[in-house]
């Protein structure tokens, strides 16, 4: 369960703080239904860009953001539909779009989960506590910025081996940047320095995502039902909704198969992960190249129990396929082999676990033997605009990308994708996995030994969390109102 109670005195100078900025919190509703949004916001939203740091973006966290850069109104969900020319399979793959979210990634919205009710229950106080980010990437940059609207200090952490677009951006938008050794994969230290920050005796709230069910909740509760409105568009008469593939990172995004299994009880949810970090498929460890997707434990906030397949990815197909989406010479070869020149221009919207995802997809199609009424779902986290300094490193290291190069990455790692290493779970293999979190989260972390067991034995445990959406937003609507901005907004 997410901690409700209230901190009055917290929440008075919460409340302060707000005010005084002229800020309103949107309600979970409100961003999985924008059409709830007061017209008044709607309005000065126009004259707004999507990146800016203006309160107002808080009700751009959203799916269903215009797809634009700057005074874009609402729409329906962003996705896109990979033709078959592409992916080798005649199975239908849809993604919903992370790019056109603020900060460019959908972990703007994790970040809110986390924050907001700690926030409007006074637990956490912007004036006096710094907000800390622990993180492999996007989630550290959606703290920051969030933080940022809502006029708290932060302190982003992530891994020395990341994008340099991260750290820019960061520069301009965390009140501290935090480097800790090596890559991705490298959690441990993440969470080493967490523990330092601890006991330093400064005055911070952690918002962890590995463990922090604001993360599981809003991808849950917002991210699953802008999944159900893409099935309900798309999925017609004859259709057939198979399931829902992601890399699991914070295991924050794969909550959004609880929700789908919910509302299609026969759909699956795959889990993947890099070949060279096998954790899952294994208990295996390891470093590789798919930013974002931090590795070497299991999630506290990963339903292991609802998930039905462990898929792993090589991450050179997803490097190499990075160039072959976005080079000029692999775009050319992608439309001489069929693929639609529109849908080529496209491909830049895949960031490195957006194409881990894409391949993960295939590769559960051809599992299963999908056919051309079947349709699965997986997330463009966000887009290759915060990988462009990667593209020019591989330049440099392998010289220019040819048309031998495309036609190779192609038939190897689209259409010659197999079904090796991965794994359909049984029971056993599912409390496999399950056990690993006691040597993260009990031996490391603090969490205790009743509460693993509880997340596996007790039938309530994750329903108890899903249930909280309405009572968070009633929460939401109480602070907005005793702060008084939105009678002002009304008029």
């Amino acid at each position: 369960m997410i901690d409700l109670h209230i901190e009055a005195d917290g929440r008075k100078r919460a409340m302060d703080r707000v005010r005084e900025r002229g800020i309103i919190i949107p309600t979970f509703a409100q961003m999985k239904d924008p059409a709830l949004i007061p017209a008044a916001i709607k309005e000065q939203l126009k004259d707004v860009g999507l990146w800016d740091v203006n309160p107002l973006n808080l009700f751009r966290i959203t799916w269903k953001n215009e797809p634009v850069p700057s005074g874009g109104g609402f729409n329906g969900v962003n996705y896109i539909e990979f033709p078959s020319s592409l992916t080798g399979v005649p199975a239908r793959v849809i993604a919903l779009v992370g790019k056109w979210f603020p900060t460019g990634a959908h972990k703007v919205g994790a970040a809110f989960g986390c924050l907001v009710p700690r926030l409007v229950t006074g637990q956490f106080d912007p004036t006096t506590q710094k907000a800390v980010w622990p993180s492999t990437g996007n989630y550290c940059r959606g703290g920051a910025y969030d933080s940022a609207l809502l006029a708290c200090q932060s302190i982003a952490i992530l891994p020395e081996g990341m994008s340099k677009e991260r750290f820019d951006w960061l520069a301009k938008i965390a009140g501290e940047v935090i480097k800790t050794p090596g890559s991705e994969s490298n959690v441990k230290e993440i969470f080493d320095k967490v523990w330092e920050l601890r006991r330093s005796g400064d005055n911070v709230m952690i918002f962890n995502q590995f463990e922090e069910f604001g993360n599981y909740l809003w991808h849950y509760d917002v991210t699953g039902h802008a999944m159900e409105e893409v099935l309900e568009q798309e999925l017609g008469p004859a259709g057939n909704y198979a399931g829902v593939v992601l890399t699991t990172g914070s295991a924050g995004t794969i909550a959004c198969g609880d929700y789908l299994k919910q509302r299609f009880p026969a759909s699956k949810v795959g889990a993947g992960e890099a070949l060279q970090c096998p954790t899952l498929l294994e208990n295996g460890f390891g470093a590789h190249r798919i930013e974002g997707i931090g590795d070497k434990h299991v999630p506290w906030i990963h339903n292991v129990k609802n998930t039905d397949l462990v898929i792993d990815i090589d991450d050179n197909a997803v490097v190499n396929l990075a160039r072959l989406f976005n080079e000029p010479a692999g775009r050319a070869y992608l439309v001489e082999q069929g693929v639609p020149e529109d849908f080529v221009g496209q491909l830049d919207l895949l960031g490195f676990s957006g194409i881990a995802n894409l391949t993960m997809a295939i590769k559960f199609a051809k599992y299963y033997e999908l056919g051309e009424e079947d349709v699965v779902l997986t997330v463009l986290t966000d887009s290759m605009e915060l990988y462009q300094s990667r593209l020019q490193e591989m330049h440099q290291e392998t010289g220019e990308y040819r048309k031998q190069d495309a036609a190779a990455h192609f038939a190897q790692y689209l259409q010659g994708l197999t079904t090796d290493n991965l794994l359909e779970l049984r029971y056993v293999d599912r409390r496999r996995v399950h056990n690993l979190k006691y040597f993260t989260w009990v031996e490391q972390q603090g969490r205790t030994y009743e509460e693993i067991v509880d997340q596996w034995y007790k039938r309530d445990y994750w329903t108890s969390v899903q249930q909280q959406v309405e009572q968070i937003d009633e929460l939401i609507k109480a602070f907005n109102e005793e702060v008084g901005l939105v009678k002002e907004l009304a008029g």
